[in-house]
């Protein structure tokens, strides 16, 4: 099952740009007033919610805690993933406020209307200085069992090599860096995969044999590859996350300023497969380093026949 018409969501309260995470991430600016990233994420985030219900995805929303302040609460894929057996992942995070998001109560949350069995815990390699960050890290090609992993501090082969005991998908390892030649943070900023489209910035693959052996390996999975360049990259093109509708239908989401870099023939290609879902969240983009799919944690686990109280 590529994709799936349930996920998770966490409505901020104290959104702002991460200080402790802008050494990584090249995507990330600094605000010039805390509570206007705050009022101006939170309106993006509600229009982004409103989006996916719109075009039939159901989203489950828990509100953030003013305490501890994580300030990145808004992107939980890096923390969980959620998976058609009923197993919840939990990941070792490279900044110390990140770290924070891992909150039970939000377990609790998706239990009450999914079978969630058992959460296995990752995070104690960051003892070691091992950081593996879920679905910013991974992205899976479920069909076909691959978990593609570009090489970033962010991404660790020792966690990797437990996500495969755990989940059974096989790791594709490669390197990718953006315009200026410093490693991409996450993977799922130059790519997606989904039911029958792949969207990837192969330019941002230096290495000729890589390049050449991702392609053939999303093409080797079904996927028809759509290639994008680093100006659309830069604008979060290549983090969108195909979803499903509850009546079935496919979804497509990303953000406005990723469709707009998009060309025609890449939007008309889209449009063509699927419904779009497009999050108005420049600030998030711009403040967050992070886009669309990166505010979207998949939920795979089977629902509950009756909703828990």
């Amino acid at each position: 099952m590529q994709t799936t018409s349930d996920v998770l969501m966490i409505r901020p309260v104290r959104f702002l740009s991460n200080p402790q995470t802008t050494a990584s991430n090249a995507f990330q600016n600094r605000e010039r007033d805390a509570a206007e990233a705050q009022r101006a994420a939170l309106a993006e985030f509600d229009a982004y919610v409103d989006a996916l219900r719109d075009c039939g995805v159901n989203v489950l929303v828990v509100d953030d805690t003013h305490e501890p302040h994580t300030p990145d609460s808004i992107f939980p894929n890096n923390w969980l993933s959620l998976h058609a057996d009923g197993r919840a992942l939990i990941y070792p995070m490279e900044a110390e406020n990140r770290r924070q998001e891992r909150r039970q109560d939000i377990l609790d949350a998706i239990g009450k209307q999914f079978d969630l069995r058992r959460a296995i815990d990752l995070s104690p390699f960051e003892r070691d200085g091992h950081y593996h960050e879920g679905t910013g890290s991974m992205v899976f090609d479920h069909s076909a069992r691959i978990a593609y992993v570009c090489r970033s501090t962010r991404s660790s082969e020792r966690v990797m090599e437990a996500v495969e005991r755990e989940i059974g998908y096989r790791p594709f390892w490669f390197g990718a860096a953006d315009r200026a030649g410093k490693p991409i943070f996450h993977t799922n900023v130059m790519m997606s995969v989904g039911r029958a489209l792949a969207v990837v910035c192969l330019e941002s693959v230096a290495d000729a044999g890589e390049r050449r052996a991702l392609r053939h390996s999303l093409q080797q999975g079904g996927k028809r590859v759509v290639d994008i360049g680093y100006r659309q990259l830069e604008c979060f093109a290549g983090n969108m996350l195909e979803l499903s509708a509850a009546d079935g239908a496919p979804v497509f989401a990303l953000s406005r300023q990723a469709w707009a870099a998009l060309t025609a023939e890449q939007q008309g290609l889209l449009s063509r497969e699927a419904r779009i879902a497009l999050a108005p969240i420049d600030t998030i983009e711009r403040l967050g380093g992070g886009g669309a799919r990166c505010m979207v944690a998949e939920i795979f686990l089977p629902r509950r026949s009756v909703a828990q109280p």
